[in-house]
């Protein structure tokens, strides 16, 4: 089985990108968590913080599952560490099409990978990190939708 990478920048990590964590971690004995560092993107968490929330709830959820970083382009990391395998979640159609273009220039780029699209579950397609983020600016109850750790460490920020 090829070990398999799912890359996010995880700004917070979500109980969307858990469902697919979970479910990619059903599917492949080697699965990496790839958070990306965008020098470009001002993030609400440091990368540090954000890989420490992923490995939390992995050692919580008993999930076996290595986290790394990394910068750039994600066909090069792939292609450096031999990754043959990118999941990606999908949530709707407009995520499918970009999401479809950016496959397209990995495979052209690295024809030796795949990617894979896992389709979010239902209670999860509306999820995502910006919009968690934002509710939660404005006062808004995101406690379904992020771990309880990462609520607590957003609560901290806002202090």
């Amino acid at each position: 089985m090829p070990t398999a990478l799912y890359p996010g920048s995880f700004d917070p990590i979500t109980m969307g990108h858990i469902d697919i964590i979970r479910r990619a971690s059903q599917i492949f004995d080697d699965l990496v968590i790839g958070v990306i560092h965008n020098p470009n993107k001002k993030s609400l968490f440091s990368l540090e913080k954000r890989k420490e929330m992923v490995r939390e709830f992995l050692k919580d959820d008993k999930i076996n599952a290595k986290v790394v970083s990394f910068e750039g382009l994600l066909v090069n990391f792939v292609k450096e560490n031999k990754i043959k395998v990118i999941i990606r979640g999908l949530r709707a159609t407009t995520d499918f099409e970009y999401e479809l273009t950016l496959s397209l220039m990995n495979k052209e780029l690295y024809p030796e990978q795949e990617t894979i699209f896992l389709m979010a579950s239902s209670q999860y397609s509306f999820v995502s990190s910006n919009l968690m983020k934002e509710v939660f600016n404005y006062n808004g109850d995101i406690s379904k939708y992020v771990p309880p750790k990462v609520l607590e460490e957003m609560k901290k920020l806002k202090q």
